[in-house]
């Protein structure tokens, strides 16, 4: 998506001059005049039961250090943040330590939901899983002297799910949940729509027959339509034990087969039934983070990073606001 619409375009005016936050039915607690008072780096004052949170992919585009998005997403008044760990490595590397990143979260008023890491815990391959285990005790080490409680396991190292090995799956995301239980770190099994792991029903086949108490999900507004799954029964699931669920919408064309993860849209610009499913969501127990993902080229080139953590964030509000108040 190279160009925004003329819609699209009004609406963010709208956005940037407050109007947004006498619309969508929100409480009479909220109004223009008491948000624009408010110091930049304090939160608004939300009647949600959600956190509203940024996953730092958003930011790629920017070669922002881990430290300088810290301080940015929490101005831009989110709740959370789901960092990733090669930028913490990064930022480890230079000197920096786990403590001082720590100290920077609470400082910032930021609740850590979840880092973003890659290791092919689920290969077929025994000695990529081995290895995988030493870097997820490296990670999930750091992870716990940061303050974090989680950290995303998509399935690495198969290109496909064999249904006749679930319950190798399933032996193989245990270990890595035994694993935490020594450093307080959960890895989610994570849905991607587009990998080998793409349905709900096989995320939670695995989840279930680990049999380890921790073991959790990890879903994407995008990844569940990418992926061909339907909203209808994910109030089957446990939504209060979910952590964290990634936030951003998909437009109408191209098909659904054809989307690739830069096609992912703020919340609100595509054609997600947000209205459906928050509720839903809400019904079914979840009261965790809504963490925006995206990988937008188009937005990238069009906005500098505060003006795409302002878009990321009041975009996100309005459409979980409309949708619990619909």
């Amino acid at each position: 998506m190279s160009k925004r619409t003329n819609k699209n375009i009004s609406r963010r005016k709208a956005l940037q001059s407050g109007v947004l936050l006498t619309l969508g039915g929100l409480s009479s607690t909220v109004i223009a005049s008491e948000i624009s008072t408010f110091p930049s780096t304090q939160k608004i004052k939300k009647d949600l039961p959600f956190r509203i949170s940024l996953n730092t992919s958003t930011l790629i585009y920017y070669k922002l250090a881990v430290d300088q998005q810290i301080e940015m997403v929490a101005k831009a008044r989110f709740d959370g943040i789901e960092l990733w760990m090669r930028d913490i490595m990064a930022y480890l590397d230079k000197g920096g330590t786990a403590k001082e990143l720590r100290l920077l979260l609470e400082t910032n008023g930021l609740l850590l939901e979840n880092i973003i890491g890659f290791s092919k815990w689920c290969s077929d391959i025994e000695e990529e899983r081995d290895e995988a285990i030493v870097q997820l005790t490296k990670e999930m080490k750091i992870i716990s002297e940061m303050g974090g409680k989680f950290i995303a396991a998509p399935v690495q190292g198969i290109s496909s799910i064999d249904p006749a090995k679930y319950g190798e799956y399933a032996k193989r995301y245990r270990r890595i949940l035994e694993l935490g239980e020594s450093t307080g770190v959960t890895p989610i099994i994570e849905l991607w729509g587009m990998g080998a792991l793409n349905k709900v029903a096989d995320c939670a086949q695995i989840a279930i027959a680990s049999g380890h108490p921790n073991a959790r999900i990890l879903l994407d507004f995008y990844h569940v339509y990418r992926g061909g799954n339907s909203w209808d029964t994910v109030d089957i699931l446990n939504g209060a034990i979910l952590p964290v669920i990634h936030m951003n919408d998909y437009p109408a064309s191209p098909a659904r087969e054809a989307l690739k993860d830069g096609d992912r849209v703020l919340p609100g610009e595509g054609v997600c039934d947000y209205n459906k499913i928050i509720p839903k969501l809400y019904k079914a127990g979840f009261r965790g983070g809504f963490s925006v993902e995206l990988f937008n080229k188009g937005y990238w080139e069009s906005m500098d990073a505060n003006t795409m953590l302002k878009e990321s964030f009041e975009n996100s509000y309005k459409v979980i606001s409309d949708a619990m108040n619909s």
